[in-house]
């Protein structure tokens, strides 16, 4: 799938990867349409990137139809907007859970059937899904991110094949720990165990490579952390008790209590 010229919906613009993944798109010459629930966000960077903006909250069923709706004709789709959604299970109400799963698991899967159909027609499209290699391997106050990913990982894969041979792609791009942006750059958290992190311009060079070449999972992460994460995808049992050796209860914890903190 070629990127110039194509009409590309962004979700999570105004985030960290998203901003990134703004000036890339913008300097390969798509036609960008930004979405977010903030006009005093998403207008200045729409302005200076000369993109078009649709304001929705993705929480919102409605306003997701909306904007499935008045986003028709897009090419591309990257559905990288999520909600961190750290923390215990037992701290969240109901409605919390219900806004978790509607932002990072129900709405890109929504976008993705809405929009979907008139790329099949056209013979040419992609969906591109921004995960987390949260969604390969579990780990401690997480359980609602980690289901979201979990979930939005066995979407595109499936979804992948349904769509096979219909000029239509579907991928999912998976990052490790990100450097100066998210959880780490808010809670001055480190990765637990020492583990690298990875640029947010190598999240986006994964992005690009997932469009361009129809590549139907990228993991962005040091060579390490993916091993470990498909070790621990195997066996989860052991997993747990690496990651409490390396001290990784220890970092969720420091960044649950900063979280909670700036409530």
């Amino acid at each position: 799938m070629r990127i110039a010229g194509a009409t590309v919906l962004l979700t999570g613009g105004t985030g960290g990867i998203g901003g990134a993944l703004v000036a890339e798109l913008s300097r390969r010459g798509a036609d960008l349409v930004l979405t977010g629930r903030r006009r005093e966000a998403l207008e200045p960077l729409a302005d200076r990137y000369g993109a078009r903006t649709i304001l929705a909250d993705l929480a919102d069923a409605d306003d997701v139809q909306r904007l499935a709706a008045e986003a028709a004709g897009t090419d591309i789709l990257i559905a990288n907007a999520a909600l961190p959604s750290s923390g215990d299970v037992l701290d969240y109400t109901p409605a919390q859970i219900d806004r978790a799963i509607a932002v990072n698991l129900r709405t890109p899967a929504v976008l993705a059937r809405l929009l979907a159909p008139a790329m099949v027609a056209g013979g040419r499209g992609h969906i591109c899904f921004v995960g987390s290699l949260s969604g390969v391997a579990a780990t401690k106050s997480s359980s609602m991110y980690t289901a979201t990913k979990f979930g939005l990982r066995g979407f595109s894969l499936s979804f992948r094949q349904d769509l096979h041979g219909t000029g239509v792609g579907v991928s999912i791009v998976q990052p490790g720990f990100v450097r100066d942006l998210g959880m780490f750059a808010k809670t001055g958290a480190s990765a637990p165990g020492g583990a690298r992190t990875v640029s947010p311009e190598r999240v986006v060079k994964g992005v690009m490579r997932a469009i361009e070449r129809d590549v139907a999972e990228i993991n962005v992460a040091p060579v390490e952390l993916k091993f470990l994460t498909k070790i621990a995808s195997q066996f989860p049992g052991f997993s747990e008790r690496v990651q409490r050796l390396v001290g990784a209860e220890q970092t969720m914890d420091t960044i649950v209590t900063a979280q909670r903190a700036s409530r």
